[in-house]
């Protein structure tokens, strides 16, 4: 772990303690027992958007019999689901930012028989566009709790929301920008002029070949309008995992205020993407939100660690996973290697 997330684990790990201990932590431990075998329906109902979001990924896998050369795999939705809840493990539970989890599934795709160059392309741009769905999704949710709610009580949420989203927006928007003048062929060559003395060459083509493979999958509009419509259905239909939580909890909200939680709440997360996990982050948002969905604060904490607890019933065996995929990949590869006798 570099010195810098170790040093953003630890704010993000502060910041939670702080506001369990300020809170309370009995009041919230019982808030979140009373919830009991629901959480496992919640961490169940899950899989529904990490469907949806493997389909925004599995419409731009190049298909069997594509015009291409070379593209000759026939990745399915199972694929993109295995490579999509591997990565969401690792980006849940690991150290390593939003940044491991779309490597990870790129690792996962290419592994599965699809070209690397296709593979990072796809990840890249469905990425993109996954996070563009969650401006939307956050700014919809804003306005249509605006509608139902008094004016006075939404000065401070449209301000909290316009600073994520901005901050959001103008992250997607470099990442997109740099996207179309060769992401990767740059970064590459940066990191050539900093660790130089050694021949660069073979990387530098790969690495213009996944530009490339970018560029063309930008062309396919219908593809990318398709990853973004899945993408926005997955955060809408999110909603109902907080909907559902705080049934269980004993706190029941209406579908707009649920939608406001879920929109807004995943905004100021994503806004923190830096910190593992959005530790502490996440927490603080859902405590924002509370007093304007006559939420308690002990509620609101509970619900956020409803949503951890949902992280490590599916995050763990996903880590699991991944790292029995890796040690057979390993073998297999090793197995390739051994030259066969006469």
């Amino acid at each position: 772990m570099s010195r810098v997330a170790l040093l953003l684990l630890s704010i993000g790990t502060a910041l939670f303690v702080g506001l369990l201990a300020w809170q309370g932590f009995g009041s919230v431990a019982s808030t979140l027992l009373a919830a009991g075998w629901g959480l496992v329906v919640v961490a169940a109902f899950h899989l529904v958007p990490l469907v949806l979001d493997a389909g925004a990924i599995s419409v731009l896998l190049r298909r069997r019999g594509a015009a291409r050369e070379n593209t000759a795999y026939d990745l399915s939705l199972r694929d993109a689901l295995f490579a999509r809840w591997i990565g969401e493990s690792v980006n849940s539970l690991l150290p390593a930012g939003q940044i491991g989890g779309p490597v990870v599934m790129v690792r996962q795709l290419s592994q599965r028989g699809m070209l690397l160059r296709d593979a990072a392309a796809a990840i890249t741009v469905s990425t993109t566009w996954q996070a563009l769905a969650q401006i939307v999704f956050a700014l919809g949710g804003l306005a249509l709790f605006g509608a139902y709610a008094a004016h006075g009580a939404l000065h401070d949420l449209r301000m909290a929301t316009l600073i994520a989203t901005a901050v959001l927006g103008a992250l997607i928007a470099g990442f997109y920008y740099a996207q179309r003048r060769g992401l990767f062929g740059r970064l590459l060559g940066m990191v050539s002029k900093v660790f130089g003395k050694r021949d660069w060459s073979s990387l530098m083509t790969r690495a213009e070949a996944v530009d490339a493979a970018v560029q063309s999958l930008y062309r396919e509009r219908g593809r990318v309008a398709a990853s973004f419509a899945l993408s926005l259905v997955g955060w809408v239909v999110g909603t109902v995992e907080v909907w559902l939580a705080l049934r269980f909890l004993g706190h029941p909200v209406g579908w707009i205020d649920a939608l406001l939680l879920e929109s807004i709440g995943q905004a100021i997360r994503g806004a923190a993407f830096m910190i593992p996990g959005s530790l502490g982050v996440q927490e603080g948002g859902y405590l924002l939100l509370a007093p304007l969905v006559g939420l308690p604060p002990d509620a609101a904490l509970a619900l956020s660690l409803a949503k951890r607890a949902r992280e490590i019933l599916l995050g763990l065996p996903g880590l699991l996973v991944l790292h029995f995929s890796e040690r057979s990949w390993q073998r297999r590869r090793a197995t390739r290697r051994v030259p066969v006798a006469d």
